[in-house]
């Protein structure tokens, strides 16, 4: 597949708020609009893609596309559901989609998950990083240097929580925490913790795992990955990714979708195997005290 990787944004489309493109919801100087084809983005075939790619690739969709209010520019566009596996229909899609917004210079956010989906999570999660992108924009997610303290990443700044505690406000698996506390006392499951690790390929995705323990030889496993092409979430990638799985734990939880469990023995082996490839993830592995969970 061709792509010239340019970053020659005068291909991308102003996306009115008009003429029937619906405005989701604006914030922060930016609006989201919904269910966007690449057509309404990208102003004609640019340069490096095929006609057989641009007939393909143009009229697919993303979930979102959040553009600047002043310009209408996009400013990145978001897919959330199923990883699309490999040679399939929708992965030829993804990939024809992936070269043309290299081409034009246009963000991708993708998220992947088997239970998250854009009509339920969509809104939340585009909030949450148009939130976490500005925050670090106003200086509170650059270094600190000298005797200056480490500032709090968006991710980390504490607050009262729902339930009266402290904690950080903006951890998006809260809510589950909650949730699995209730499961437990209910005797819905063995135990109220919700555990899960992260981790970044050097070459792919970031990936989280969020899981509880159903029976004591049983978990409910729910696993997100979080791709940035170009882009850059305002949070850690891998942090946000077992987030995510931890609200997708909580989704099943509430609804007692609690069938589909993963063996504790099943589990702890691939964490183990997670564990031995720790020279292809971006920061090594830092869950090794789960391999004897």
């Amino acid at each position: 597949m061709t792509s010239i990787g340019s970053d020659d944004r005068g291909w991308l489309r102003a996306v009115s708020a008009e003429g029937g493109h619906d405005t989701l919801l604006s914030r922060a100087g930016q609006r989201v609009h919904p269910n966007r084809r690449l057509s309404d983005l990208v102003q004609g075939r640019p340069p490096g893609v095929t006609g057989s790619q641009w007939s393909s690739a143009s009229r697919a969709s993303f979930d979102f596309v959040v553009c600047s209010a002043e310009t209408g520019r996009a400013i990145v566009a978001v897919e959330i559901g199923p990883v699309a596996s490999a040679g399939s229909a929708e992965k030829r899609v993804e990939r024809l989609k992936d070269a043309v917004s290299e081409a034009v210079g246009l963000p991708v956010l993708r998220i992947g998950s088997a239970t998250l989906r854009a009509a339920e999570h969509g809104r939340r999660l585009v909030e949450y990083v148009i939130d976490a992108r500005a925050y670090a924009a106003g200086g509170a997610g650059v270094a600190a240097s000298g005797d200056e303290p480490e500032p709090v990443g968006f991710r980390d700044i504490l607050g009262r929580l729902p339930d009266g505690r402290t904690g950080a406000v903006n951890d998006l698996g809260a809510l589950t925490r909650a949730a699995a506390v209730d499961a437990y006392v209910a005797g819905r499951v063995a135990d109220p913790i919700v555990r899960g690790l992260h981790v970044r390929w050097a070459d792919g995705p970031a990936q989280g795992w969020s899981w509880v323990h159903v029976r004591p030889d049983a978990c409910l496993v729910e696993r997100v990955s979080v791709t940035e092409h170009r882009f850059s979430c305002g949070v850690d990638p891998a942090r946000l990714a077992e987030d995510l799985a931890t609200v997708a734990v909580g989704d099943r939880l509430r609804q007692n979708a609690v069938a589909d469990l993963v063996p504790r023995a099943e589990l702890t082996a691939q964490i183990v195997a997670l564990s031995r490839r720790h020279d292809e993830l971006v920061g090594g592995f830092a869950f090794d005290h789960l391999c004897a969970d």
